[in-house]
C-alpha cells in the first residue's frame, strides 16, 4: 500500500464565473488521473456581496482505502486556491485558509467590484497592491495575470483559462491530458474551453509570478487641437490629449477649446504642476456630466449591441435589450432651452424642494420604437450648450475654477483641497442635488476660513486642514454629511473668535483630519 496524500483545492468564485464547472472538471480530472476525488459546494449571496465556495478534495495514494473526504476546507491546510476573482484572494486570506508554507495561488487579477465599493460615496476600490502583497506574502508560489483578458482575446472563459494555468503549476498530480479529457467530458463550449486551456497552460508555465500591469492607453489628442497641447508640460499632456477627445465624443471642439481655456490659467510660468492636474482631470468628468442626452447617446451605439451580443455569445439567435429608465423631473426639463423651462424649474423646485417625480420607462432598445425614443433624445446635443442642466453646471463650475484660483493666491495645498472638492458633484437626481448642495457649503466654507486666517495673520493651515476634513466626511457616505457640515460651522466660529489651534483640534478630533 503506498503512501496517500489528500489534497485540498479551494475555489471562492462569483456567480456567472463558472465556479461550478470548474469544480466538476478538477473532479473528473482527478477521476481521470485515476485517483479519489470529490467535491461540494456552499452557495453564497447575490450582488457580489460574498461568494460561492466550491470545494475539492483529491485523494492520491492506493485507492483501496477510501478516503474520508471534508466538505470544508480547514484554516491553514490548503493546498490549492484557485481565484477567478483577486478580492476572492483576499477574502480567503481573511478566514485565514491559504498558508505560505503550503499553498499555491492561481488567481486572476481583474476586479469585479463588491456592492461595499460600489455604494461607497468616495472611492472605496480594494487597493490592488495590498492584494497583490497579500497574495505573495501567503503563497508558497503565486500565478495571477488577467485571466478575463485572455479569455476574451480568445474567445473563452476565465474558468478554462484558469484550469490551464493550475495544470502547469504541478500544484496537482494530475497531467494536463487529463484536465483537457475532462474539458471534453462535460462537453460543455469543448472547443472554446480547451482553446483557453491551453492558453492558460502556456501562461502558468512562464510562472507568472506578479500580476501584470495593466497597459497604459495609447495617447489620444484630435488632430485639429493637437498644437494647443505644445503650451502643457509633458507630464500633463497625455491627461489633457485625453480629456480632448472625451469633450469632443461628448459634444464637439468648440466645447474642447472652452476646457482648454478653463484650463490656461493654471499651466505655464511657475505654476504648480500638481494643482494644475487636478483641476485638468476634475473639470474634464465634470464638463462631461451625464445628462439625458448623453445617455440615449451611449445606449443606441452600434459598439454597445455588438458588445451585448459578443458577451453573450450567440450568433443567429435574437436578443432583446430593454432599458429600465427612471428620470425624474429635473433630468427631463434639464436638456430644454434655458429660458423656456427656467420659470418652470423654479415652480418645480419650491413644489418638490426634497424629491422630484420620476418617471418609470421600460424602453426595448431592439425594436424600432424603441431604439427611435433615444435616437431622437440623442440628437438634441446641438440644444446643450443652451439647456437647463448647462446653464447650472457651468455656473457651479466658474464659481469652483474661481475659487481655487483665490486660493491659490493664498497657498498651493489648500487650492488643490479647493480643487478635489470637485470629486462630491457626482451623481443622478436627489443624489446629485444633495451632493452639489454639499459641494457648494464646502467652497463657501473654504473661502471663509481662508479669509478669516489671512485677515489675521495666518497661513490658512485651517482652511486646508477643514476643506480636505470635510470632503473626506462626505466621502465616506450619507451618515457623515451632518458631521462634515457641523465641523464647519464649528471651526469657522473657533475662527472668528481668533482661536485657529482650537480650529485644529476640532478637525482632529472629528478623526477626518490629514
Amino acid at each position: 500500500m503506498t503512501e496517500g496524500r489528500l489534497l485540498s483545492i479551494l475555489i471562492p468564485a462569483v456567480g456567472g464565473q463558472g465556479g461550478g464547472v470548474l469544480a466538476e472538471w478538477l473532479v473528473d480530472a482527478g477521476l481521470i488521473a485515476g485517483h479519489a476525488a470529490h467535491g461540494t459546494s456552499i452557495p453564497g449571496v447575490a450582488q457580489r456581496t460574498g461568494s460561492t465556495t466550491y470545494y475539492v478534495e483529491i485523494y492520491a495514494g492506493d485507492t483501496q482505502e477510501p478516503p474520508i473526504f471534508s466538505l470544508y476546507p480547514v484554516p491553514g491546510a490548503l493546498d490549492v486556491l484557485l481565484a477567478p476573482e483577486f478580492l476572492e484572494v483576499g477574502r480567503a486570506i481573511e478566514l485565514g485558509f491559504p498558508s505560505p508554507e503550503r499553498t499555491t495561488i492561481v488567481a486572476s487579477t481583474h476586479r469585479l467590484f463588491s456592492i461595499h465599493e460600489k455604494m461607497a460615496t468616495g472611492r472605496a476600490i480594494h487597493p490592488p497592491g495590498e492584494l497583490e502583497a497579500a497574495a505573495r506574502a501567503f503563497s508558497r508560489s503565486l500565478v495571477a495575470f488577467d485571466a478575463l483578458a485572455v479569455a476574451r482575446e480568445h474567445g473563452s472563459e476565465v474558468n478554462a483559462v484558469l484550469l490551464g494555468a493550475l495544470a502547469a503549476s504541478d500544484a496537482l498530480p494530475v497531467r494536463p491530458d487529463a484536465f483537457r479529457e475532462a474539458i471534453e467530458r462535460k462537453a460543455i463550449q469543448v472547443e472554446a474551453n480547451l482553446r483557453g486551456f491551453d492558453v492558460g497552460l502556456t501562461l502558468g508555465r512562464q510562472r507568472a509570478e506578479a500580476p501584470r500591469p495593466s497597459a497604459k492607453r495609447p495617447f489620444r489628442a484630435p488632430p485639429a487641437l493637437a498644437e494647443s497641447l505644445a503650451v502643457f508640460p509633458d507630464a500633463l499632456r497625455p491627461l489633457v490629449g485625453e480629456a480632448l477627445s472625451r469633450l469632443i465624443d461628448y459634444q464637439d471642439e468648440k466645447y474642447a477649446v472652452l476646457y482648454l481655456e478653463r484650463l490656461a490659467p493654471f499651466v505655464g510660468g511657475d505654476r504648480d504642476s500638481t494643482l494644475a492636474e487636478i483641476v485638468a482631470r476634475h473639470l474634464a468628468v465634470w464638463m462631461t456630466y451625464e445628462d439625458a442626452i448623453r445617455v440615449a447617446d451611449l445606449k443606441t451605439r452600434a459598439g454597445r449591441f455588438e458588445r451585448i451580443r459578443r458577451e453573450a455569445r450567440v450568433k443567429d439567435a435574437e436578443i432583446v435589450v430593454t432599458d429600465f429608465l427612471r428620470p425624474d423631473l429635473d433630468e427631463l426639463y434639464g436638456v430644454l432651452p434655458y429660458r423656456l423651462v427656467a420659470p418652470f424649474a423654479r415652480w418645480a423646485e419650491r413644489r418638490w424642494p426634497r424629491g422630484r417625480p420620476t418617471v418609470g420607462q421600460h424602453v426595448k432598445t431592439t425594436t424600432i420604437l424603441g431604439f427611435l425614443r433615444l435616437w431622437l433624445l440623442a440628437r438634441l446635443r446641438p440644444l446643450r450648450p443652451i439647456s437647463y442642466r448647462a446653464q447650472r453646471e457651468h455656473e457651479r463650475m466658474e464659481r469652483w475654477l474661481t475659487a481655487v484660483r483665490r486660493c491659490a493666491e493664498w497657498n498651493t495645498a489648500l487650492a488643490c483641497e479647493v480643487a478635489r472638492a470637485a470629486q462630491l458633484v457626482k451623481g443622478y437626481g436627489e443624489v446629485r442635488r444633495r451632493m452639489t448642495g454639499l459641494f457648494d457649503d464646502l467652497i463657501q466654507r473654504a473661502l471663509q476660513a481662508g479669509s478669516l486666517e489671512t485677515l489675521q495673520g495666518g497661513r490658512v493651515t485651517v482652511a486646508t486642514e477643514l476643506t480636505a476634513a470635510y470632503r473626506r466626511l462626505v466621502l465616506q457616505g450619507p451618515e457623515q454629511e451632518a458631521k462634515a457640515t457641523a465641523l464647519a460651522a464649528d471651526v469657522i466660529t473657533r475662527l472668528e473668535k481668533n482661536e485657529p489651534d482650537a480650529a485644529l483640534a476640532a478637525i482632529t478630533g472629528s478623526g477626518a483630519g490629514g
